[in-house]
């Protein structure tokens, strides 16, 4: 990345964190109107523990949500957001890259490392929401390996292959894997229950962290950038399952964020 692209990210980076932050101010209005549980997850959630408010340099909020809410939210999303926000997922943008409800910002623009143009979906700027479901009462391993093989497989299986005999090779191969490790994590549930454990779905969840349910629920109030949001019931220990040693600052090198470039506001 240049030097002169280096500095126009960190000099408007700030712009770029308050438009997220008034995303977040819609997603928690729209929530407390409507008694839907949401929290704020991953990094967000980290900052707000860690600094108060957003990690100095990071360029986005991650928020998550149970999957059984979702159709409810996207209802009140619908008629409730204001005109320069929308929620973007699969069904209302089938080409979206990843299987993550966002909601968006029409008056920016947003290119992240991984960003594919040949594909025509919004890239404004954007609040993510995981969906969360109950997780089956096993071993914290055994999440990990059928969780990150499933994650991988279906990553594989939904980029873009161009038809040859390897490429049929892989599409068996790890079509039967994903499959398989479905099937596993079906038998988890059937036969240990779910519901002690809580966590992304599974497509979402390539490094297998699941989260005690009570360390979830029942969610609290948590302070971000001077204002009050919500977030899991035992911020530490969710932070631990995330993190590990989550006070400690990663080295310089590594501290920065998702986007290659942005413009906090096309109106300007």
């Amino acid at each position: 990345m240049s030097t002169a692209l280096t500095h126009y990210l960190y000099t408007h980076l700030r712009e770029a964190q308050l438009k997220q932050l008034a995303i977040l101010q819609e997603i928690h209005r729209i929530c407390t109107a409507h008694a839907i549980d949401y929290w704020l997850d991953g990094g967000t959630l980290l900052g707000a523990v860690r600094h108060g408010g957003f990690i100095p340099w990071d360029d986005d909020i991650d928020i998550a949500m149970r999957e059984e809410d979702l159709p409810r939210f996207a209802e009140a999303c619908r008629t409730e957001l204001p005109d320069h926000l929308y929620l973007q997922t699969t069904d209302t943008e089938p080409a979206c890259r990843l299987p993550i409800c966002k909601v968006r910002d029409k008056e920016s623009f947003l290119v992240e490392y991984a960003d594919d143009f040949t594909r025509p979906y919004g890239k404004g700027l954007y609040v993510d929401i995981f969906p969360m479901i109950p997780y089956p009462s096993v071993s914290r391993r055994f999440i990990r390996r059928v969780a990150g093989g499933y994650c991988k497989a279906n990553a594989i299986l939904q980029s873009q292959h161009y038809y040859s005999w390897r490429s049929c090779a892989e599409l068996l191969w790890f079509g039967s894997k994903r499959a398989a490790l479905k099937l596993l994590w079906h038998a988890a549930v059937a036969l240990r229950g779910k519901g002690e454990y809580t966590s992304n779905v599974l497509h979402n969840n390539g490094y297998g962290i699941m989260h005690r349910t009570d360390s979830v629920f029942p969610t609290a109030p948590i302070a971000f950038e001077g204002h009050t949001f919500q977030g899991p019931a035992n911020p530490d220990a969710y932070l631990q399952d995330l993190y590990r040693d989550y006070m400690k600052l990663p080295p310089e090198e590594k501290r920065r964020g998702h986007a290659v470039f942005f413009i906090p506001d096309l109106k300007k």
